[in-house]
């Protein structure tokens, strides 16, 4: 028994390492699962894995999200951008900048935490839904609600109280270096859009003879993030939304093969991992986003979106590898339902 629930999702890890639990299958992510990372450098060549973080640029992809801002910090009445510090003492010839900024933290290439996705579920077994989050942590308490201060609907209005139980930080204060496996979806399907279930998943890993194990941190390269660069910050959704491999979050064997495999992580180059919106989930109540629910809510599997893999692809693919160490906290940030990430590959 559980003191947050009375029964759990089917085919989900709540409990099943331990009845706090915070990590889901980050806790694969052992000391061991370390070492196999490092053993797959063979020549210390590093590839960042993030785009800039003002991409994709705009707010199309995303309607309530935007670029970051950077403001000069105040200093002496005006903008720390630069401040001759002779100003305080004419032998001083220091000229300094300081700079603060405002970033939406799931705009560009990020991590998810489980506070991202939660579901209306019956936990306590009684017949009546509640909102619930990965390992039965409950919304309104250990996901508090924004507090709405009234007046027009600007960020500072909505202050966020942060989740301490479900927030990016415990990713953080674990650690997520481990070893990567990147699957490149790209080489079987070109920029068209095809959505990924089973079936064309296995296809592509037999092909490339890629397999993952336990704690593996497992990435799948499409090209879309590619096609963001190209649209140097001025992205055709139509276009996008119309390109590249997605995951089809409603292939029931793709759902089983992914927990059945023990991945720790799933990272994508594109926007949501899965393909949005979603294939019909029929007439009866469903997740809109059956992948983030399968992931975020049921597994504890975090997801890595919009990550830039082009190069790493490339490398990979003309070295026959498909194996790397992969270093990617997020930023340790108290509460934070997501964070901007720059991982890096090592190979």
């Amino acid at each position: 028994m559980n003191p947050r629930w009375k029964q759990r999702p089917e085919g989900s890890t709540w409990g099943d390492f331990g009845a706090d639990d915070r990590l889901g299958r980050l806790n694969l992510i052992t000391a061991d699962k370390v070492r196999q990372g490092i053993a797959e450098v063979r020549e210390g060549r590093s590839f960042c894995l993030s785009l800039p973080l003002d991409y994709p640029g705009g707010n199309l992809l995303n309607p309530r999200r935007y670029p970051p801002k950077l403001y000069g910090v105040v200093r002496e009445g005006r903008a720390n951008m630069p401040f001759r510090l002779s100003v305080y003492d004419v032998r001083h010839n220091d000229v300094m900048c300081d700079d603060a900024a405002l970033i939406y933290l799931q705009y560009s290439t990020q991590w998810d935490s489980f506070a991202h996705a939660g579901q209306m579920f019956d936990a306590d077994g009684d017949g009546v839904p509640e909102p619930v989050f990965y390992n039965g942590w409950r919304a309104g308490e250990h996901v508090p609600e924004a507090l709405d201060m009234g007046g027009e609907p600007r960020l500072e209005r909505f202050p966020s109280p942060g989740s301490e139980v479900l927030g990016i930080h415990n990713f953080a204060r674990h650690g997520l270096q481990g070893r990567g496996v990147l699957v490149n979806l790209f080489d079987g399907i070109g920029r068209r859009r095809e959505w990924v279930g089973y079936d064309t998943l296995m296809r592509a890993m037999q092909a490339q003879k890629a397999e993952v194990e336990p704690g593996d941190m497992l990435c799948f390269y499409t090209g879309f993030a590619d096609l963001l660069l190209e649209m140097e910050r001025k992205p055709d959704l139509h276009r996008l939304e119309n390109s590249c491999a997605v995951l089809d979050g409603r292939d029931k064997r793709l759902l089983n093969w992914i927990a059945d495999s023990g991945v720790a992580t799933l990272i994508a180059d594109n926007y949501a991992v899965e393909g949005l919106p979603a294939k019909d989930g029929g007439p009866d109540g469903h997740a809109a986003l059956p992948l983030h629910e399968h992931c975020l809510f049921k597994l504890g599997v975090p997801l890595g979106e919009i990550w830039y893999l082009a190069e790493l692809a490339a490398y990979l693919k003309q070295q026959e590898r498909n194996r790397f160490l992969l270093t990617a906290p997020p930023l340790r940030l108290p509460g934070a339902v997501g964070s901007p990430v720059t991982p890096i590959a090592t190979v």
